[in-house]
């Protein structure tokens, strides 16, 4: 056996085994077909994660995000502006969909708070994966913002890989990682799984380059 020494650099490691995935709404997989978007996802490995979407650089995206979240038969949680959570009717919408309303001028305690909702999920064998979008808007960003990839390192849960292919209409999860630690391997294949990913407009998509 090599002794540490030896080993080479850590590098993230790829998920291949899923838990079986739940039947979704016949419906919404109708309505992506009528549209021509080809669903991929085969499960995914735990009752525990977070998944990011890329990239996003359109309001078309969530339509055919939530479309392919019922199509799934999977309940996301997502992080959303507290101010959105106030509007009546549509706050509790937004609830009713998973959202986890967040004060962005106090966001100190975000990870440490979601970290905690996993630890609480895992100990109760509940199913808690959370959605977010690293670039954090639609408009043209220089970089991911960070808290996607804190949370799934301090929760110890595997982060997947969603994309939006306008090109090849294809949406979905290929590739889940488990997080090595080291930010440059994970990122380096972050990447990769999205090297072929265009988005509906591609000038606007976000270099894969965390903040920070």
């Amino acid at each position: 056996m090599p002794s540490s020494a030896e080993a080479g650099p850590p590098s993230p490691q790829i998920l291949t085994t899923r838990l079986p995935a739940p039947r979704g709404s016949r419906l919404a997989r109708a309505l992506l077909r009528l549209a021509g978007w080809q669903l991929v996802f085969d499960g995914l490995p735990a009752r525990q994660g977070v998944i990011i979407g890329y990239p996003h650089t359109s309001n078309w995206d969530f339509v055919v995000g939530v479309l392919a979240k019922w199509a799934l038969g999977l309940h996301f949680a997502f992080w959303g502006k507290e101010s959105l959570f106030r509007i009546p009717l549509f706050g509790r919408w937004l609830r009713w969909l998973g959202g986890i309303p967040v004060d962005r001028f106090n966001a100190n305690g975000i990870v440490g708070d979601m970290v905690e909702r996993f630890q609480v999920a895992r100990a109760n064998d509940q199913f808690l994966w959370l959605a977010l979008a690293p670039e954090g808007t639609r408009r043209y960003q220089p970089h991911w913002r960070s808290g996607f990839y804190q949370v799934a390192l301090q929760a110890d849960v595997p982060l997947a890989l969603a994309f939006f292919d306008y090109q090849r209409k294809r949406f979905g999860v290929e590739v889940v990682l488990k997080l090595c630690g080291d930010r440059e391997a994970d990122l380096a294949t972050i990447r990769a799984a999205y090297d072929r990913v265009t988005g509906k407009h591609p000038d606007l998509a976000a270099p894969i380059v965390l903040k920070g």
